[in-house]
């Protein structure tokens, strides 16, 4: 893997530069964390601005919209945006990050007509329904069910931890259009309009008092059979791509944010007299060893990305499992470089390191990526 930037690529991070220092000194103030219609408006009205300007959808193929960009361009990308403070995907994250790229990889040329402009000009949101109260980590064991009824599905059932569900139009679905079928069979992909009639939802407020999560109830809501993205009963083969998405590549940019986090930390340090403690220092120079390793891992997993038509592979999972363990460890480290008064409620750190917690829980527990790397990577037996 060649680390180093051509002139092409070069230029193309002096432009981004330019236009990032011209328009975020324009931006409004960010919404309130707990004002998710705002901070809906807030993220789409951001995205826009990245679409009109060509760096919507970089990476993705430009026969699904995208620019085409090389894996290097895209983390130049994160890197920059991450340097200049610039938002993050924020209520775009499910479209922009896997439910796009999914449907790009596995989706029509009509469903890609339809669902990823929007995607791209932020113009429509949308929400995961994957998990169930009873089907979180073992997600085969989800029970929503789809009927065929002519020309569409009736879909019942519930989904909870629904990613950005208040706020969103659409909703990237997985249920069970086959129940006779083995667990990990008889399953379907859909994207379900979230104004249909039968869907309500719930808000769930997280520990730091946001509600980006929610129960879904799904009451006989009719959803067209040509939602379906991928052959019916092959749902779990789609959902296996978009996982890839989501463990492979949706983490990128929060591997930047957190050695920009680190570098403060130590800055920090040296303020307050902490830096004078040689063990605090190894414990910041390990962690500054961990996210090197972990951006090297990245640009390792989306150059491979690239080379496989654009769906990352299972170094995801290895990924994904050391990032959310580094992750707590970076915010453990920061309270103890900043003191107890960074327990304190309104303290900016607290909610980062409370949604630090929920990284070895969100797409597929630290138990499941260790099951995958050990079948899958090692080749080793599975459980019993």
């Amino acid at each position: 893997m060649d680390l180093t930037c051509t002139e092409e690529e070069e230029t193309f991070r002096a432009r981004l530069r330019r236009w990032l220092a011209t328009v975020l000194p324009r931006l409004p103030a960010k919404p309130a964390a707990t004002d998710w219609p705002a901070r809906r408006a807030y993220d789409a009205a951001w995205q826009r601005m990245l679409h009109d300007a060509g760096y919507a959808g970089l990476h993705w193929p430009r026969d699904a919209g995208g620019q085409g960009a090389t894996p290097t361009q895209h983390l130049i990308f994160l890197e920059e945006t991450e340097r200049a403070g610039a938002p993050y995907v924020g209520a775009n994250f499910v479209g922009l990050l896997h439910a796009g790229p999914t449907i790009a990889a596995e989706g029509t040329a009509a469903q890609r007509a339809r669902w990823l402009p929007p995607i791209l000009r932020g113009e429509e949101i949308w929400c995961q329904g994957f998990s169930e109260p009873d089907a979180g980590s073992d997600l085969a064991a989800l029970r929503t069910r789809a009927v065929r009824d002519g020309d569409g599905y009736v879909v019942s059932g519930s989904k909870t931890w629904t990613s950005h569900a208040e706020v969103a139009d659409w909703c990237e679905l997985l249920v069970r259009t086959d129940p006779a079928a083995p667990r990990h069979h008889g399953l379907s992909w859909l994207a379900m309009p979230m104004d249909a009639p039968g869907v309500t939802v719930r808000p769930l407020r997280t520990l730091a008092g946001s509600t980006e999560f929610a129960e879904l109830f799904l009451d006989e809501v009719r959803v067209p059979a040509g939602n379906r993205v991928g052959a019916e009963n092959d749902g779990w083969r789609v959902t296996m791509v978009t996982l890839s998405f989501e463990r492979g590549t949706a983490f990128v940019g929060e591997v930047v944010a957190c050695r920009r986090v680190l570098g403060a930390l130590a800055g920090a340090a040296r303020a307050n007299g902490r830096w004078d403690d040689a063990v605090l220092r190894r414990r910041l120079g390990r962690l500054n060893a961990e996210f090197t390793a972990l951006w090297r891992l990245t640009q390792w997993n989306v150059s491979g990305a690239q080379r496989t038509g654009g769906v990352p592979g299972i170094g995801g999972s290895v990924f994904k499992l050391r990032y959310s363990h580094a992750r707590q460890e970076l915010y453990d480290a920061a309270a103890e470089v900043l003191g107890a008064g960074s327990l304190d409620a309104g303290h900016a750190w607290v909610a980062d390191r409370l949604s630090a917690l929920s990284y070895t829980i969100a797409a597929g527990t630290s138990q499941i990526q260790q099951n995958i790397i050990a079948e899958r990577i090692l080749g080793l037996p599975k459980g019993r």
